[in-house]
């Protein structure tokens, strides 16, 4: 009996003691992944305001109003495993089958112009499968280059192989400096330029701007050196649409062949056409075509039967269909024959005569 006593004692201590480290491991792997959920959650709160932010402070204001814009800013969710990279969930999925999702520098930007139809250009191509772009204005070339190429990289979408990468910022094609920055970056960056009549863009550019300013002074004061004939050749908005000047500071630095001129004008009356040149220009299979548009008469634009950010049929937004105020016949006349030598020179360098008055 003697002999006995100190076995079960031992038994029942060492049975005690399994059950404390059982339990501590319980409750310290709970409390693991509580504080896990906790950052989780907190980061949820924090990756949606920095994206929110950083469309709202790269993108142009009146691109960010955009609907489809808003719908298509998207959440990171927090990896468990301690990585430094943050991957969307469909991407996990390939990432365990062996497939490395990654954030490339961009292979393929929309330079412009601005009021062109870069957007609808941006989300009429983001509906093909091969395509990832960034849903804002990253402004990397002309306003954040200093910051280097790491944090332009950062703000590109996760990719896989076979995937193109894009970017979107109208105000590259007319800033200096920025064909040269690009070309560093890659000499085989394939280029797109969304132009129409310069007449048009300029107004449209104008109707923007008075949307959000309530003493916005009349088209005319603006266009015109103190209401006379002469063309205020300094306003900014009117020297966007002397596409040939712009365009000879790109040709210092690419081919023509790398950049794809597109029509703002075919792109509303017929957007499966220009995307279906878009497509070959990018050496993408047409997989985007006319069954995927349809035409709204009330915005007169074209809409989108699905897009990465909706599933239902939708329009780009209510910025885009403004009405444009009322322009003065004889200044339109003088704005015409100011642009015109512009654009047949134009349309030599470009090889495409785009019937503009």
């Amino acid at each position: 009996m003697f002999l006995l006593r100190p076995t079960c004692f031992s038994n029942r201590f060492l049975i005690v003691v399994l059950i404390f480290c059982i339990s501590s491991l319980y409750f310290a792997y709970n409390f693991h992944w509580c504080l896990l959920f906790n950052i989780q959650k907190n980061w949820f709160k924090f990756n949606q305001s920095v994206v929110v932010h950083q469309c709202s402070s790269t993108a142009n204001p009146p691109e960010a109003e955009n609907a489809t814009e808003i719908m298509s800013i998207k959440v990171i969710p927090f990896l468990l495993n301690g990585s430094s990279d943050f991957l969307p969930s469909k991407y996990r999925f390939l990432q365990q089958q062996g497939v490395r999702p990654v954030r490339n520098l961009p292979d393929a930007l929309i330079i412009g112009v601005k009021k062109g139809g870069t957007r609808a250009l941006l989300e009429f191509i983001r509906l093909h499968p091969d395509v990832r772009a960034s849903g804002c204005e990253v402004h990397y070339f002309d306003r954040h280059y200093s910051k280097g190429l790491q944090w332009y990289r950062h703000r590109m979408p996760y990719t896989i192989e076979g995937q193109l990468t894009m970017e979107k910022t109208p105000s590259y094609f007319v800033t200096k400096g920025v064909p040269h920055r690009v070309h560093k970056m890659n000499a085989k960056t394939k280029l797109l330029i969304v132009v129409r009549d310069p007449v048009t863009r300029v107004i449209s550019d104008y109707t923007q701007a008075a949307s959000k300013k309530s003493d916005m002074k009349k088209f005319e004061q603006l266009a015109f050196m103190n209401l006379s004939k002469a063309i205020d050749t300094t306003w900014g908005p009117l020297k966007i649409g002397v596409y040939a000047r712009h365009l000879e500071k790109w040709l210092r630095y690419f081919p023509l062949s790398q950049l794809l001129v597109i029509s703002g004008e075919r792109l509303i009356s017929d957007p499966a056409f220009e995307i279906g040149r878009v497509q070959d220009f990018l050496g993408l299979k047409r997989v985007v075509t006319e069954k995927h548009f349809y035409f709204n008469s009330t915005k007169g634009f074209p809409c989108l039967l699905k897009s990465e950010a909706r599933p239902r049929p939708h329009c780009l937004g209510k910025t885009k269909g403004r009405n444009h105020p009322y322009i003065e016949p004889n200044a339109i006349e003088r704005l015409r024959a100011f642009y015109r030598p512009y654009n047949h020179k134009f349309y030599q360098m470009t090889g495409i005569n785009f019937g503009w008055p």
